[in-house]
């Protein structure tokens, strides 16, 4: 009977170890992969694929092309990037590339290793490898045509909710409130989106058309707040009432 063949572990490198870097790696090796020393901004990138099946560049946008273009090719590794706006264009000369962004929010190391492994969704491109990554952190796959209004998609979930929530805060504790009351409405708010669509979901005074409470708000709000809340009720009074939207 032949002895049973042991696989060697795929081996990763990071290139710019920040958080969403140390987070895939730390993932990854939760999952066996074997993580290689990280190589940072002052260190020689040019054998950052050597001895590894995936080398994934974790710089910023910016610096992805100029980094990838100081490793030297290697038709054994997968040179990848972790962006989600750019493509493989920018790992021109790797024979083997791949784009890999994990649609999440990685506050640091630690949370980070944990939302990826928690199945996320990954806007993935180029060598199979890059599935397979997927696939060994419990995630799944996202194919966008287009990776620039993919990422513009993302940022305005996560960050511009983000930003909205943070003017909640600060309206909530200039009028003496604490804020989780109002984190309960966004959060019940979202969830009647996701379960009707958002044309369905939208209330208030914008979705009325009630523009004289509008009004009401823009002369008690500080001058400092007044654009944002201006521009968000501008776009909400051009979402389709659920009357229009029914009709369709």
């Amino acid at each position: 009977m032949n002895p049973q063949v042991t696989r060697p572990a795929p081996r990763l490198r990071i290139v710019g170890p920040g958080r969403a870097g140390l987070s895939l790696a730390d993932a990854l090796a939760e999952c066996g992969w074997d993580v290689a020393t990280p190589l940072g901004r002052y260190d020689d990138v040019g054998s950052a694929a050597a001895g590894v099946d995936l080398c994934v560049i974790a710089t910023p946008d910016a610096a992805i092309r100029e980094v990838a273009a100081r490793i030297d090719s290697r038709p054994t590794a997968v040179v990848a990037h972790l962006s989600g706006s750019v493509g493989l264009e920018v790992l021109a000369g790797h024979p083997r590339a791949a784009a890999l962004h994990p649609l999440a929010s990685l506050p640091d190391r630690v949370i980070g290793a944990a939302i990826l492994r928690a199945g996320v969704w990954w806007a993935v491109d180029g060598d199979p490898l890059a599935s397979a990554v997927v696939a060994d952190v419990g995630g799944r796959i996202l194919t966008p045509a287009d990776r620039a209004t993919y990422h513009a998609t993302a940022c305005i979930a996560a960050n511009h909710v983000v930003a909205l929530m943070a003017q909640v805060e600060r309206l909530a504790e200039a009028n003496g409130l604490p804020a989780a009351p109002f984190y309960e409405l966004a959060e019940a708010a979202l969830g009647n989106a996701r379960r009707v669509g958002a044309v369905a979901a939208l209330t208030g005074p914008a979705a009325r058309g009630d523009r004289t409470t509008i009004e009401r708000h823009l002369a008690a709000l500080p001058d400092d707040e007044i654009g944002l809340y201006a521009a968000v009720a501008d776009a909400a009074a051009r979402i389709p009432t659920r009357e229009v939207a029914a009709c369709r």
